[in-house]
């Protein structure tokens, strides 16, 4: 992974992450697919309790804050990305290291196979899901088809995250990137809430 996929604060260029692969799959599980990602609900912060709400983005906007300097997108943007991570079951903690390593949180960043976005979300997922006039630029797009992509990797590894980090950057059974990715999570996105305060509710989708 170059350096500059990891620490530019740059919206366009180059991102060296490697590529999901495409796998055959049932009717079933594109039905499920397309309908993960199909909500329409606007994005907010999964947490019950306000204050803990505020805790969370504030810790995290003073973060990122060299990385993104706007403090609205910022905020807008770890507000879908704790919003879709809790939809899809994933921590948003894991998401974030994910995102550092995958684009250093460039919304524009392609790699050299062609993943796109914030989460390097390959092409060929909008043909396999069926919504053919996504925009994978698009900031909630892109972290929606991302977190819903690794919650289907790791219900095939059924829930070993290592395996499911390797499917994710078509790199199985490599530790190198597995390895990035949860060093970004526990040395720079690591949160302890205050309180129990994770909450989805009751009619959201999973």
């Amino acid at each position: 992974m170059a350096a500059v996929a990891l620490f530019a604060n740059l919206n366009a260029g180059p991102a060296l992450a490697g590529a999901q692969q495409y796998e055959p799959m049932s009717t079933s599980v594109r039905a499920a697919l397309h309908a993960a990602v199909s909500d329409a609900a606007a994005p907010e912060l999964m947490i019950a309790d306000q204050t803990e709400r505020e805790r969370w983005l504030s810790e995290m906007s003073r973060r990122l804050a060299k990385r993104i300097p706007d403090e609205r997108y910022r905020e807008d943007l770890l507000t879908t990305i704790h919003y879709e991570a809790t939809r899809a079951g994933l921590d948003p903690q894991l998401v974030l290291g994910l995102v550092q390593i995958e684009s250093g949180f460039r919304k524009y960043a392609i790699s050299s196979a062609g993943a796109r976005g914030y989460m390097q979300v390959m092409p060929f997922w909008i043909n396999v899901i069926g919504r053919k006039n996504d925009n994978l630029f698009h900031m909630r797009t892109n972290l929606r088809y991302g977190c819903t992509i690794l919650r289907h990797y790791l219900d095939i590894e059924k829930g070993d995250l290592f395996r499911a980090l390797g499917r994710y950057n078509g790199s199985l059974g490599k530790p190198a990137y597995p390895n990035l990715v949860r060093t970004a999570w526990e040395r720079d996105w690591s949160y302890k809430p205050v309180r129990v305060t994770a909450s989805l509710p009751a009619n959201a989708p999973h």
